[in-house]
């Protein structure tokens, strides 16, 4: 009797060690998935991280462009601007000379890689820069160069920048009109769009109507 209870206790208690240990492994194992799930996560996050800021890098990094200055510049040459930049940068790197006319320029303009930006002197504004004028020292005549802003690419005449006779070879605009429109602009600044010639007394909506596919203000 005696013997058969100590069987019995053997028994359970072997059975109970092989409970412990089976629930013991199973306890190792779901550790163990975790503590991997978990590195596996870690080194998910790493990277990501590490590509975001390889990226961020890269887009950080200011991309450059090159324009040529020239004209009423105390420096001029070809410079190194970051990109988004305005002609405002350009020329204060050149250098402006007392003699330029600045106020003839958009100088909040953004600036396009590989442009030239040319600075003209009071003098050639006043005087109007008659067709086939040129100076040695900027590069090619004006009539090469479309009048540089005079005569746009487009073939629109800039009133900003046209002298009396650019101005006269528009429609209904004879020598007092075109001097109107210079002592308007010299007194007051740029036009910023083509309808503000309209301030200058004689032109009408009608006269408008005639210019404005022919103008432009930059």
């Amino acid at each position: 009797m005696f013997d058969m209870e100590r069987k019995h206790q053997l028994v359970l208690l072997i059975m109970a060690a092989l409970i412990l240990f089976g629930a013991g492994f199973k306890y190792a194992q779901v550790q163990g998935d975790q503590v991997d799930n978990n590195q596996l996560i870690a080194d998910v996050n790493v990277s990501g991280t590490g590509d975001t800021n390889n990226a961020g890098e890269k887009d950080m990094k200011p991309q450059e462009i090159m324009v040529h200055m020239a004209g009423e510049v105390q420096n001029p040459g070809v410079y190194r601007l970051t990109a988004g930049s305005r002609v405002v940068d350009a020329v204060n790197m050149a250098g402006p000379t007392e003699a330029s006319a600045l106020d003839y320029l958009n100088l909040a303009a953004p600036l396009q890689d590989g442009s030239q930006i040319i600075v003209y002197s009071k003098d050639e504004f006043n005087q109007g820069l008659p067709a086939g004028a040129g100076s040695g020292t900027r590069g090619p005549s004006l009539p090469e160069r479309e009048l540089a802003g005079f005569v746009g690419s487009s073939g629109l005449i800039n009133i900003n920048t046209a002298g009396q006779a650019q101005l006269e070879e528009l429609p209904g605009i004879g020598p007092a009109l075109a001097q109107r429109i210079i002592d308007h602009r010299t007194k007051n600044g740029p036009f910023l769009s083509t309808e503000d010639i309209m301030v200058v007394s004689g032109i009408g909506e009608k006269r408008y109507e005639q210019l404005m596919d022919l103008i432009t203000v930059y």
